[in-house]
């Protein structure tokens, strides 16, 4: 497993990985959990199939475990989804709440032996949460962590879910924007790409040209893109918005709105329907449904865009921005959330809140392709110093070191990152 490690100290330097094997080599022997709702579709089961990875080569034990649940069970932590992101009329009916309650339930007993032989149990997002309740006498330390957008949620749901939360070790959230009140330490820690996925690692352009005849785009005219889940949040109607307003400047202009769906996601084939409604069959607007596991797709289109919009007006953090800055492109995003922390104006790309907006930095990233060369030196630049899995996976190490060994004697020597301050435990 030395051989894994080596393969990120030739993208990250000698001193991040030293300091990873620093830390393993405190916790070697622990055990760490992982526990959320799906295995594919969605950042968060991407970056736990890395992290898992990398903390076994530690020398770490690492598991990943994911609920099981019915269509009552996901509508409702759909809709707690909506909720907490700040969709104020949503008040799931009791039958759901009780659904939720049981299904949690269920998944303790049948997680159990999993649940109390970790160390460390990482408990990812709403659906999940409940668990803890069915261990009130647990002697390992559980984290919450939160990947969605907390700022503004709907407060009655927030106290339905609170009501569990509180009783873990820790929570993390991406942004200080999203932090809520609890009664525990609260870590901030951006989300992260593996450089080694298959949706990030270098493409020959042979491979990325390939992705013109599959889906009947043409190379010779600009293409805009925007891969996402077919999701309200991510406003994929303002992106055909934007699309048509930048057109009439533009004629050859073509839209690919490239997205799949997930099992804990069961509004996305409606959004979908909807997204096809307005695309009105125009010849230049590709919609693309796409499997989990369309990684080396995504990676070309990222590739062969001119052009990466991220138009979402709820956003926890938008790895697909960084996948596309990581791809040397500028990013056309949502002014929200996560997006905030990586697209920085006439820097990596453009905030916006309109798909007026959108459609002039459209229209204005076409006329300057050296600015887009530029923007995209840039955002590559500022990926490789904060948003790899490496810098992700040493801010958990040193949080579970501050857990379990509040008062240790070990200094860990931690890197200090840009906007990112990490901890130090026991110094």
């Amino acid at each position: 497993m030395t051989n894994l490690l080596d393969q990120y100290r030739e993208v990250v330097g000698d001193e991040i990985i030293s300091e990873l094997l620093q830390m393993g080599e405190i916790l070697k022997g622990k055990k760490i959990l992982h526990v959320n709702s799906t295995k594919s579709g969605g950042g968060v089961a991407e970056i736990l199939m890395t992290m898992t990875h990398l903390t076994s080569a530690l020398g770490i034990e690492t598991q990943w475990e994911v609920i099981t649940g019915n269509a009552d069970f996901f509508e409702c932590t759909k809709q707690f989804h909506n909720a907490i992101q700040g969709y104020k009329q949503i008040i799931p009916h009791p039958h759901l709440l009780k659904v939720y309650k049981e299904i949690n339930e269920e998944n303790a007993e049948r997680l159990r032996p999993h649940l109390e032989n970790a160390d460390v149990v990482f408990i990812h997002d709403p659906q999940p949460a409940a668990l803890i309740e069915a261990f009130p006498k647990r002697q390992n330390k559980w984290i919450w962590r939160c990947h969605i957008d907390a700022s503004n949620p709907n407060r009655a749901i927030w106290k339905f879910l609170r009501q569990f939360v509180v009783h873990y070790d820790a929570s993390i959230f991406s942004l200080v924007d999203y932090v809520q009140p609890l009664p525990h330490p609260i870590y901030l820690i951006p989300p992260s790409i593996d450089p080694f996925n298959e949706k990030n690692i270098p493409l020959s352009e042979d491979k990325i040209k390939d992705i013109f005849p599959r889906f009947g785009i043409d190379p010779n005219r600009n293409m805009i893109l925007q891969v996402s889940r077919f999701d309200y949040f991510k406003d994929p109607i303002g992106v055909i918005e934007a699309y048509r307003l930048a057109k009439k400047f533009n004629h050859g202009l073509q839209l690919v709105l490239a997205g799949g769906g997930a099992p804990d996601d069961p509004e996305g084939e409606m959004v979908l329907r909807e997204v096809k409604a307005a695309a009105e069959s125009d010849p230049d607007i590709h919609i693309l449904y796409l499997p989990p596991d369309s990684h080396l797709t995504i990676n070309a289109l990222q590739r062969a865009a001119d052009i990466v919009i991220q138009k979402s007006v709820k956003e926890g953090f938008g790895l697909t921005v960084t996948e596309a800055l990581w791809k040397n492109k500028p990013v056309i995003g949502g002014n929200c959330g996560g997006i905030r922390l990586q697209v920085h104006n006439y820097q990596t790309g453009f905030l916006v809140n309109t798909p007026e907006g959108a459609a002039e930095r459209i229209r204005y990233l076409l006329q300057n392709p050296a600015l887009r060369d530029e923007m995209g030196r840039k955002g590559y630049k500022f990926v490789h110093d904060n948003f790899l899995i490496t810098r992700h996976l040493r801010d958990y190490l040193t949080l579970i070191l501050s857990l379990l060994r509040p008062s240790n004697n070990h200094r860990i020597e931690v890197h200090k990152m840009g906007f990112h301050e990490s901890i130090k435990p026991g110094i």
